[in-house]
This record gives C-alpha cells, structure tokens and sequence, in this order.
C-alpha cells in the first residue's frame, strides 16, 4: 500500500480558504443537475479528506487535498450524483493516509463507503470493465459506471499534472491512458473526456519516432525489482525484442507490458518453481 510523504513536522501551517469558497465550483457543478443533492455529506467529504491529506504534497509540490477536490469537479462537471463527488473527494483515503476503513459506512453511508472501496479495488474495477465490454454503457448498472467514471477522472487530472514526473514515467503512463482509459471513455459515451484524454497523452508522447534508448532505460531500472543474478538476462531478452518492434507505439506498448507483468515475474523468480515461467 502506498504512502504520500508528509512534510517535515507533519502539518501543513498555510493558512485554509474557507470551505464555502473552495466547495463553490463543485456545489454548483453538483446542483446544475441534482438540485436537490445533500451539500452537507460533500462538505463533510472535503473537510475529512483534508484532514487526513494534510502534510501530503502531491508532485507539484501543491497539498495533496488539491488532486481529489481536482476529481470531484471532474466528477460533478460530467453530471454524476453527490454520492460519487463524495467518493471522488475520499477516493485516495484507504491507500494513502491511515483512515480506518470500517468507519466509512458509518460517517458518510454505505453507497458512498463502497464506491470508495470499489476504487480502492483492482477487483471491482475489472467486474465494472467486464460490465461494459458485455453490454452497452446504458446497460450497466450505476455502480459500476460510477466507479469507471471516478477512475478516468483521477487519470484525467493525473494526465493534467503529468508533467511533474520524470519523462519516463509520463511516457508509460500517457501510452497506457491511449491504450485503455481513452477507449473506456468512448465506450461510456464520455466524448469530451475522451478527447482531453487523448490530447493530454499525445502530448506526453514524443511528436516523432520514440527513441528505442529510452524504452531500454525504462526497461533496465524496472529490472530492479528482480534478484541480482536474474537482471542482465532478462533485460538483453527484452531489449533485443525492443529492437525487432518496427513502431514507436509497439515499443511503448511492448515497454509497458513487461511493467505491468513485472510483480508476477519478479514473485516467481524469487521463489523458484519446476517447469518453466508461465510468461
């Protein structure tokens, strides 16, 4: 489970802007299409989520609290209920502050808790993927299109804020934005956000053939996760067939499957089995 870093002494000493004005944008978001939504749960939902967020910075160097307020607004532009901008103001708090998980239900009810717990979860996120791929977006239940709605608004605004990465890192997460969150927006119907999504990615992508170099520098810091012994031999596999891909996309595409399969590889290389690796 990850961990945002605090400040040094732990809290942040700025002074706050009152909550009616930071809640402004989003209440009015909220009330264009839910007139009769309950302020008061999404107020309670920014001032738990700041106070567990605070000290967190976020790359930038902005606190943290900024990303999940970004979220609600993405949330509440695109019509959702006030259940999901309050899951979108909580989504990071099970992963990134000590917040009990038990007392979401009883604070702010059980379908706001488990939207937070779905987000949380790669689980229910691939059940609400599965939804989607077997029916069209008006079929599925709200549940599983609020949690894919709250999953692409927090890549959208990660996409917004790619820049504070090391070019890397934005390189893999732009391809992987193209390659899946942008066709689940299309698929949901979500057009404009689809479009930010592409847009923000293309530009995060090199404008002309990506240099196979930097897929082998990404490539050979991923290989730290592995044993000693087992990285050069795995890193001249995978580089030589970098080299044999024709495309820049095919070189991304092939650079971010191996990050994705390295947990499981790095897990059975510690613990060696009979037979060969289920690659």
């Amino acid at each position: 489970m990850k961990r945002r870093q605090r400040l040094a002494g732990g809290r942040d000493t700025r002074p706050s802007t009152p909550l009616s004005e930071t809640l402004a944008p989003v209440l009015g978001a909220v009330r264009v299409r839910h007139p009769h939504a309950d302020a008061a749960v999404i107020e309670r939902s920014y001032a738990t989520a700041a106070e567990w967020h605070q000290g967190q910075r976020r790359r930038s160097g902005d606190p943290y609290v900024t990303h999940p307020l970004a979220v609600a607004q993405i949330v509440a532009d695109l019509g959702m209920d006030h259940h999901t901008v309050c899951a979108a103001l909580l989504h990071d708090l099970l992963e990134d502050t000590e917040y009990p998980a038990d007392r979401l239900a009883g604070e702010f009810g059980p379908d706001i808790a488990d939207l937070v717990a779905a987000v949380s979860d790669a689980t229910a996120v691939q059940q609400a993927l599965t939804a989607l791929n077997a029916a069209p977006a008006a079929a599925i239940s709200a549940r599983d299109r609020a949690v894919l709605v709250l999953k692409l608004a927090d890549r959208l605004h990660n996409m917004r804020t790619v820049r504070f990465l090391d070019r890397a890192r934005q390189h893999v997460k732009a391809q992987q934005t193209l390659d899946l969150q942008a066709p689940v927006a299309d698929a949901l119907g979500l057009d404009q956000l689809s479009g930010e999504l592409r847009r923000l990615s293309s530009a995060a992508l090199p404008s002309a053939d990506c240099p196979a170099t930097l897929c082998r520098q990404v490539l050979a810091v991923t290989t730290l996760l592995l044993p000693t012994a087992a990285r050069t031999r795995w890193l001249q596999e995978w580089t030589g067939e970098l080299g044999a891909l024709p495309t820049c996309r095919a070189r991304m595409c092939f650079t971010v499957h191996i990050i994705v399969r390295m947990p499981h590889l790095a897990l059975i290389l510690r613990r060696p089995r009979p037979g060969s690796l289920p690659w």
